[in-house]
This record gives C-alpha cells, sequence and structure tokens, in this order.
C-alpha cells in the first residue's frame, strides 16, 4: 500500500513540475513577435513609417524604424538582410540600385506621392507665364532633364524626341514664348522666386521653404509619374510574407492617410 502511494505521489509530482516548465516556457504572444525593421531617410519617410509602425503596433506588428542619412545605405541593408523594407525611394532608383548592385530588390506597395512642381509668386495658371520669361530650374542632370520633362507635359516647351529624362536646355526643339531658363541649385529654387516668373521645385524644397502648394503650385506631376511614387521595398523571396503584406496595407490605411494630411497640409499626399 505504502508502495502504490509513493508511486501516485511521484506521478502527480511528475505532472507539476512538467506542468511548471511548461509555464517557464511560455511566452506573451509579443514577445514571440518578430521585430520588423524598416529602413526610411530622416524627415518624411523616417515619419511616415513611425505613423504605420503605430497603427501595425495595433495590429500585433512590432515594427521598428531604422533612419538612414543616405540614399543608398537603406537598400544595402535590406539586400544583405540588416533590415526588412525600407520606405524612400521610387521605382527607377530602385532599379538602377539592383541593376548597379546585382541586387533582387522589388517594389510591394506604393507608399507616398513626392510631386516635383512648378510653382510662381507672379502668375496662377501655367499659361500665364509671360513671353521671354525667366524659368528657374534644378542644376543637376536628374532633376534638370525632370524639370524640363515636366515643362513639356505643361505646354510651355517641347524637347526633342527621345531625350526624355535626360534633357538638357539644348535639348529644347519649341520654345514658343521665347522663355530665358536659369539652371540653379536645387536648394536655392524657392528663394529665387521673387526674382523669376516660374520655378521647377522638387517636393523636399517645397517643404523645407514652406512654400504653399494649393496657392504657389500652378503645374504638378501627375500622381502616377514614375519619379514621384515613392515605393515600399523588399528582397524578392519575401515579397509574398504575409506580414510584410499587412504593413503594406496599413500605409494605405484611414489613420496613416489621415497622419499624412494633418502633418503635410498637401505637400506629401498617399500614393494610390
Amino acid at each position: 500500500m505504502k508502495l502504490k502511494k509513493l508511486l501516485i505521489s511521484a506521478g502527480i509530482f511528475a505532472i507539476f513540475a512538467m506542468a511548471l516548465v511548461g509555464c517557464g516556457n511560455t511566452k506573451p504572444a509579443e514577445d514571440n513577435q518578430k521585430e520588423i525593421k524598416i529602413g526610411a531617410t530622416a524627415g518624411p519617410h523616417a515619419e511616415v513609417v513611425e505613423a504605420v509602425a503605430k497603427e501595425a503596433k495595433k495590429q500585433g506588428i512590432n515594427v521598428k524604424v531604422v533612419e538612414f542619412t543616405d540614399y543608398i545605405t537603406p537598400d544595402k541593408a535590406l539586400a544583405s538582410g540588416d533590415i526588412d523594407l525600407d520606405s524612400y525611394q521610387h521605382l527607377p532608383f530602385l532599379q538602377n540600385f539592383n541593376k548597379q548592385n546585382n541586387s533582387d530588390l522589388v517594389p510591394i506597395t506604393n507608399t507616398i506621392l513626392m510631386r516635383m512642381g512648378i510653382y510662381s509668386d507672379k502668375v496662377h495658371d501655367i499659361k500665364d507665364i509671360p513671353k521671354g520669361g525667366i524659368v528657374a530650374i534644378p542644376n543637376d542632370p536628374t532633376n534638370g532633364g525632370r524639370g524640363l520633362m515636366l515643362l513639356q507635359k505643361a505646354g510651355v516647351i517641347k524637347l526633342k524626341d527621345g531625350v526624355g529624362f535626360k534633357a538638357t536646355v539644348s535639348d529644347i526643339a519649341e520654345n514658343p514664348k521665347n522663355l530665358q531658363f536659369k539652371e540653379l541649385e536645387a536648394a536655392q529654387l524657392p528663394r529665387s522666386l521673387a526674382d523669376v516668373d516660374a520655378a521647377v521645385i522638387t517636393m523636399n524644397y517645397v517643404m523645407s521653404a514652406g512654400l504653399d502648394v494649393n496657392k504657389q503650385g500652378i503645374f504638378l506631376e501627375a500622381k502616377d509619374e514614375p519619379l514621384a511614387v515613392m515605393v515600399l521595398a523588399a528582397r524578392n523571396k519575401d515579397k509574398d510574407n504575409a506580414t510584410y503584406k499587412k504593413i503594406a496595407e496599413i500605409f494605405h490605411s484611414a489613420a496613416v492617410k489621415q497622419f499624412i494630411a494633418d502633418k503635410y497640409k498637401g505637400t506629401i499626399v498617399p500614393a494610390e
């Protein structure tokens, strides 16, 4: 009888001990949730990702924003696996990075629009730029060509066939208003508005100068312009990751759209 009691006691003890071990290995769901690192350049890109992270937390997704100060390191960090996603670039930039670095990064959603625009303190319609007027454009090759393409889309000039975003002032084939073009450092363009009839300015300098898109903007890039649409990028092998897809959806949530509207007052808008 004593042996039977001992065996029963030992069995109960073993079950109790196993239960304790089980409890010791159980962690809250949040602790088991992998931290998703999203790279973004400091400023608006990082701010939007912070808003996304806040909403993701409500869905049990732990997002950490990793800030960068240049345009190459985020993609390198993504390609090497140091971060999981990044949000700061347009598709042509991403494609060029892949080509230059033999990487395989892909966009999984559009995030925000940062459109180049034509601004003026003197006229309120692109058609009102006067004959012989002065138009300032960025003096760097990438944005200079982009600015000339925008002026062509606005009907102000016509470029030689096929030059695309590599266009320079010498590629202007038709200039019916005989406009003069002043090439300036991109950062100086907002200040040039007092001295020119119009200036082509990228959105980052519109924001830093505090320009009013609705009052001073007379022509903006289309919402589907590839250089204006920013993307959320992932490694190709992870493009169907369920958690990453949820994060992509959060970029288009009502809460994030409201954050963008309140924070940027129309300078930056959500991408479709």
